[in-house]
């Protein structure tokens, strides 16, 4: 069994203003999840840790200490189409279709 310890959520969340409870009702867990993350006393799944990463827009090497580069954004690439892939397909055609109208404005 790997074990993957959450080494930065604490400072990250700390250095954004962020409660445990509004993390919690972000990632739609209890704030004494967050809390035992923090002190190491449980670790999340990996399903978790994608979505912790996801809300700070953090890489997930980050959030366990694999790397040290304080906040490393994920690309602006990246982000939005991370954020694309969760949406549905009527989301995706509008999102599409406001893209191009404004392709189209700037010719």
């Amino acid at each position: 069994m790997v074990i993957i310890m959450v080494k930065n959520l604490k400072a990250i969340r700390h250095t954004r203003g962020i409660s445990q409870q509004t993390l919690a009702t972000a990632l739609g867990t209890t704030q004494q999840s967050i809390n035992k993350y923090e002190n190491h006393k449980i670790e999340p799944d990996i399903n978790t840790l994608i979505s912790l990463a996801d809300y700070f827009d953090v890489t997930v090497d980050y959030l366990i200490g694999r790397t040290d580069e304080n906040n490393q954004p994920l690309s602006d690439s990246n982000s939005l189409l991370n954020k694309y892939s969760r949406l549905n397909k009527s989301e995706k055609i509008c999102i599409d279709t406001l893209i191009d109208t404004y392709i189209n404005l700037k010719k």
